[in-house]
């Protein structure tokens, strides 16, 4: 963990996922720390699981699945916590990140009503997961899946989670060294795949 003092910019936050460090705010104070975890956690995508029952919730096709059509929603309702990482200045960063087609939101909703998704920012073959949130039951999963389906058929081959949770473990979710991760990150940076 490191503070940075220079303004949180699109260019540094680009500069940062490339070297594999992220932002996190101080819940207390909102100082934005940087972080580079050993280990760091990855959802590898061949041997992403989808639990039975939420198989059954997906092929039911009970939430509506969209892209980038609410990503200022979706950022806003994951910092919609009592405690949270995700500053103003975090939120107004990545709202400029997505402006220029980096950061993406994948959302459910239900009868027109955002219910749940996640964001994330698109560079080369990786994408790096932030956060998720959910307002009714599997809508954040969901979001998931839909997101591995949408980084195998577009040829992404890294999903960085950043840090290991019971939750994501269940999908498959692993943690490797550090020095394995930015391996994987460097061959994936090569690649030039479109995420929208």
């Amino acid at each position: 963990m490191t503070a940075v003092p220079e303004a949180l910019t699109p260019a540094l936050l680009v500069r940062a996922y490339c070297a594999g460090f992220f932002p996190m705010a101080d819940a207390r104070h909102g100082r934005i720390r940087w972080y580079s975890p050993d280990p760091r956690a990855v959802i590898p995508l061949a041997a992403f699981h989808v639990p039975r029952s939420l198989r059954r919730t997906v092929r039911r096709g009970r939430f509506e699945v969209r892209v980038n059509e609410a990503f200022g929603d979706v950022i806003r309702a994951c910092a919609d916590r009592a405690e949270t990482w995700i500053s103003d200045e975090i939120v107004r960063a990545y709202e400029a990140l997505h402006t220029l087609g980096l950061a993406h939101s994948v959302e459910t909703w239900r009868d027109g009503r955002l219910v749940g998704g996640l964001y994330g920012v698109a560079l080369g073959g990786a994408f790096f997961g932030e956060s998720m949130f959910s307002r009714e039951t599997d809508a954040s999963k969901v979001a998931l899946v839909a997101l591995v389906a949408r980084l195998r058929e577009r040829g992404f081959v890294l999903l960085d989670i950043q840090f290991l949770t019971p939750h994501l473990a269940r999908f498959g979710a692993v943690e490797i060294p550090r020095a394995e991760y930015l391996r994987r990150l460097d061959e994936a940076l090569q690649l030039d795949c479109r995420f929208a």
